[in-house]
């Protein structure tokens, strides 16, 4: 089983996605469960609703899950667990102040020490003994990875108030649901160790592999870590589009630029992902976006307008040259349909026109609504062309009308009130 973690403490960021993109394929391509798991037990920095919002955001990249539960459910096993090492002397009470460092004052304490400690309520944390032997764990990028020559520390697993730490509740959570790979930032190789040096004293012995990811970093003036899932949807940019670029910085042999997350199952593999990191540039972004949404289906494109209309869909693909987010894109449709201004040098034959318009038969074919419009008008052909078009789409720029027309037809009397 592979799983997707993250706490309920910050807006998602893409590196956030990343990584669950990449958990989500690889459960695919293994054929294992794909799970998710809110890790909420610092209840201090929980976030009201991020949580949900987490969840919301995994079903718009349609990264399905086959469970999800809060790490909260699992604080008394986590706790059974951290016991269970006291009793086994794998784990000690330790009162040393500094909150990173034990000084192995505290490892030695008999057990009527602790209990005239417990007695006195003073406040105290549980650590696990470091381990005697250097650890390693498997990396699919770069193979064995060990320890450094500084031996690992004794670590907190349970904190003053009895609640476990974000790394022994990870640990413990991943062998209750038999983990076999973890993918996170190379930054993190220490906590890997540290978990695999937990399991090790837990007596777990399923073999966990691990996959740490080269950084990221950002070719504009934002870091990376001010790139939010929800910053990029606000931008207009869309999942399919997101997904795809992420998939392009993490995996160089991809068949092709563009495509979508049920085409990347039929050729992904883990261990062929990059081995450097790459800058994710929102300029290439846009052109992968814009490629999305010409591939979109009309309908659907529609909904993003607030219609469900193939015909409304193919006009916003008209301006897709020249656009590429959905808010740009927006910008371009939206005028069509709203109140037009007659305030301009094309006033009154906008007006004449509108009031043709408005008391003429339904015209399908467009060079029949053109003639109809100069016998009707007057109007010399350069005329009608700037007047109709301001009429129509508000503004002098654009497609040209021929393609414009059979998309809003239907709708042209809404269009030119």
């Amino acid at each position: 089983m592979l799983r997707f973690s993250m706490s309920p403490t910050d807006d998602m960021h893409i590196g956030d996605l990343r990584i669950a993109i990449l958990h989500y394929l690889s459960a695919a391509v293994r054929n294992e469960a794909f799970l998710i798991r809110i890790d909420d037990t610092d209840k201090d920095s929980f976030v009201e609703g991020k949580d949900t919002e987490i969840l919301q955001i995994m079903q718009k990249f349609a990264l399905k899950h086959d469970t999800v539960y809060h790490q909260s459910e699992h604080i008394a096993m986590h706790q059974r667990l951290a016991i269970r090492l006291l009793e086994e002397g794998k784990a000690f009470i330790c009162t040393c102040t500094d909150t990173d460092h034990c000084h192995d004052r505290c490892i030695e304490r008999s057990r009527e020490e602790i209990t005239q400690l417990k007695a006195a309520q003073r406040p105290f944390v549980t650590r696990i003994k470091a381990p005697s032997e250097h650890l390693a764990v498997t990396d699919l990028l770069v193979g064995e990875i060990t320890t450094p020559e500084e031996p690992i520390e004794h670590f907190t697993i349970l904190k003053q108030d009895g609640t476990p730490t974000a790394r022994f509740a990870a640990a413990c959570d991943d062998m209750f649901d038999n983990i076999t790979l973890v993918i996170r930032d190379r930054a993190a190789v220490s906590e890997s160790l540290r978990e695999s040096s937990l399991k090790q004293a837990l007596g777990y012995t399923e073999k966990t592999e691990y996959l740490h990811l080269p950084p990221l970093s950002s070719a504009g003036d934002e870091s990376i870590a001010e790139i939010t899932v929800k910053s990029l949807f606000e931008e207009g940019f869309i999942p399919d589009a997101i997904i795809n670029y992420l998939l392009l910085l993490d995996y160089p042999h991809a068949p092709g630029e563009i495509f979508t997350l049920p085409e990347a199952i039929a050729w992904f593999q883990p261990e062929k992902l990059a081995k450097k990191g790459a800058p994710f540039d929102k300029t290439i972004l846009r052109k992968i976006n814009q490629a999305h949404l010409k591939e979109m289906d009309e309908k659907r494109l529609s909904t993003l307008f607030g219609f469900a209309d193939a015909d409304i869909g193919r006009l916003a693909k008209l301006y897709l040259d020249e656009v590429s987010t959905i808010n740009e894109l927006e910008q371009k449709v939206k005028p069509i349909f709203a109140p037009k201004s007659f305030d301009n040098q094309w006033g009154t034959e906008m007006q004449l026109l509108q009031k043709i318009l408005n008391e003429a038969p339904m015209i399908h074919s467009y060079d029949a609504f053109i003639s109809y419009l100069l016998q009707e008008s007057g109007l010399e052909a350069s005329q009608l062309e700037r007047a109709l078009r301001l009429l129509l789409t508000g503004t002098l720029e654009g497609p040209p009308l021929s393609e414009i027309y059979p998309c809003i037809n239907p709708y042209l009397l809404e269009v030119i009130s």
